[in-house]
């Protein structure tokens, strides 16, 4: 039997059964995402609702021993929004660092989660989304050409458990900022063989562009899915507005991917490794 494989955030590979991965694709594409936007975005109010209950802080203790190794984890986190204490399950969803990791280095990942997508513009083929072709340039709100062909496009892929926040890749100034409307299909890239981006192409988004001291800019596009209530910007995030190496620039309310169209191509990642925030890009 046919196996798709998929890395998870430890840096580990499993199999997912061929006839699972077709019905999740069923389900997730054919049925939900054959739903009116607008009732994507109800049934995931419903659903993200539960999470902002004092009773969900109950979830938070069972879930880090069920899914980190390191017991100790939230050590290094704390509640958002200057809390003394994680009030409910989204809370510790939306968690911030205590110490920001640091990096010598002039560019970083902005992101955690598996790089399920990468490779220079000019060769990332064409999506079919509702009877359009789209290209790269389309995910990240700009006309055809805007984003030169030498440029390298990421897709990072934010699980559940991984830390669900983005910071600037590099320092600079936020020159646009976009809201893109859309749908909330399913994020996971195995369920995607052929085109793990697909859901950057359709699903809603913020794009947000940041021009770095050579002149260059890096595009940022942070797509929403199901469950995502709300993509939050950071108050610092105005166009204008300069930007430190991994200053805030958004948190997401459950579920979530970060495409990113850089001038710099990665130099320790490949497609299906894991990355952290802050690290060497």
């Amino acid at each position: 039997m046919e196996n798709t494989c998929y890395a998870d955030s430890h840096f580990t590979v499993f199999e997912v059964p061929e006839w699972r991965a077709r019905l999740y694709t069923f389900l997730s594409v054919k049925i939900w995402g054959g739903m009116p936007s607008r009732l994507q975005q109800k049934l995931s109010e419903k659903y993200t609702a539960i999470y902002d209950k004092p009773f969900s802080r109950s979830f938070i203790r069972p879930y880090i021993r069920m899914n980190y190794s390191d017991k100790n984890y939230l050590d290094r986190f704390k509640p958002p929004f200057g809390k003394n204490k994680f009030e409910s399950f989204q809370d510790f969803f939306i968690r911030e660092f205590k110490e920001l990791p640091e990096s010598e280095l002039p560019f970083v990942w902005p992101c955690e989660g598996l790089l399920c997508d990468t490779g220079k513009v000019s060769q990332m083929e064409f999506s079919r989304v509702k009877n359009d072709t789209r290209t790269i340039n389309t995910i990240f709100g700009l006309s055809e050409g805007t984003i030169p062909d030498n440029y390298t496009f990421t897709n990072v892929f934010l699980h559940n458990k991984n830390y669900h926040r983005i910071h600037a890749p590099v320092q600079g100034t936020v020159t646009r900022i976009q809201h893109v409307p859309g749908d909330l299909v399913v994020l996971r890239p195995w369920i995607y063989k052929q085109n793990p981006s697909l859901p950057a192409f359709r699903n809603e988004r913020y794009n947000v562009d940041i021009l770095d001291k050579d002149g260059r800019t890096w595009y940022l596009s942070i797509v929403g899915g199901p469950a995502v209530r709300t993509i939050e910007l950071a108050p610092k995030i105005q166009v204008g507005n300069t930007l430190e190496k991994l200053d805030d620039v958004a948190l997401f309310y459950l579920g979530s991917t970060c495409c990113m169209a850089a001038p710099e191509a990665p130099k320790a990642h490949t497609k299906n490794t894991f990355v952290e925030v802050g690290v060497p890009y």
